[in-house]
């Protein structure tokens, strides 16, 4: 059995504008590392295809997605890069690098649940945690992760997944369209207060969430992850996990002020791998959502892959 890693080089083509942390730069990183450490060889690759828009309507409305579709192929047509909010800016690729991020989050389901691949990993930006049913925000258009779910869920028939979000960021948007799905488990961990400033009240009874303080290190979380996460997720015995695996948590981003290091994610990442393997056959979907400083992220993202592939 193998790892597949889906990605593709439209989802270079989404750039937000100089300076701009939400880089093409990042996937750059994390293919170079893992050329540079051989850990490419350990990985099957798949080209991400367009995302279907009746599964991203799992996630979010129809008139979102209409919407969302009709203003990306606006500026596709128009050449010229325009802000959504502060931190969201779309350009002429942004559309198609959506689509891609989206296919690639439901083609990964679909081939671990069909045997394909025993896990996977989508290398894919725009990330999607903070896309809500109805609104894009945080860097995130369409929710890669909550549209993987419905789609496991509701067209492959799982009666019960769990979501897991690392991110230094509250997981808000995939909070809003899981919140009170009681086939969908959510556990997460974020710094608080920070960006988007909610998580600390639960949306759901279905969401095990961590609001943890600024500075906080790996042997803390280690121990709350241990006494929250594990045994939520235990309980709950899920068919398959989804990991909105940001990597924004590690000491050298300065996006967040956490002090997690390599061995966090892989300790993280063994946990995981853990309740799959007791309760889901193994099934991993992982699809990268933060992460900021290249070398960290290149970093983090090998040690989480050398969980997934057993190397």
């Amino acid at each position: 059995m193998t790892t597949a890693f889906f990605s593709h080089p439209d989802c270079r083509r989404h750039d937000m504008g100089a300076g701009h942390p939400e880089c093409p730069q990042r996937l750059d990183a994390i293919d170079d590392h893992l050329l540079a450490t051989g850990l490419d060889i350990a990985l099957e690759r798949h080209d991400a295809p367009l995302v279907d828009l009746k599964d991203v309507e799992l996630a979010h409305t129809h008139h979102y997605v209409a919407e969302l579709k009709d203003l990306l192929e606006q500026i596709e047509a128009s050449g010229e890069r325009r802000a959504l909010d502060p931190d969201t800016a779309a350009c002429p690729g942004t559309w198609r690098a959506a689509l891609r991020a989206a296919g690639a989050a439901v083609a990964a389901t679909d081939a671990v649940l069909d045997g394909r691949a025993e896990n996977a990993f989508c290398a894919v930006r725009p990330p999607g945690h903070h896309a809500t049913r109805d609104e894009a925000m945080g860097f995130c258009f369409f929710n890669n992760v909550a549209v993987a779910a419905r789609h496991a869920l509701d067209v492959r028939g799982l009666k019960r997944v769990a979501v897991i979000d690392f991110d230094v960021h509250h997981g808000n948007g995939t909070e809003d369209i899981l919140a009170g799905d009681e086939r969908v488990l959510m556990v997460s961990f974020f710094q608080h207060p920070l960006y988007p400033y909610s998580g600390a009240v639960p949306k759901g009874t279905n969401m095990v969430n961590l609001p943890i303080p600024p500075y906080t290190r790996g042997g803390e979380l280690r121990e709350l992850i241990e006494a929250n996460w594990l045994p939520a997720l235990e309980a709950f015995r899920p068919e398959m996990i989804f990991i909105s695996a940001g990597f924004d948590a590690h000491r050298e981003d300065d996006l967040g002020q956490l002090g997690l290091v390599e061995a966090d994610y892989e300790w993280i990442t063994l946990r995981i791998k853990g309740v799959a393997e007791r309760h889901a056959r193994g099934r991993i979907v992982s699809c990268l959502e933060g992460g900021y400083n290249l070398s960290a992220l290149a970093r983090s993202v090998a040690a989480h892959l050398r969980v997934l592939t057993g190397v």
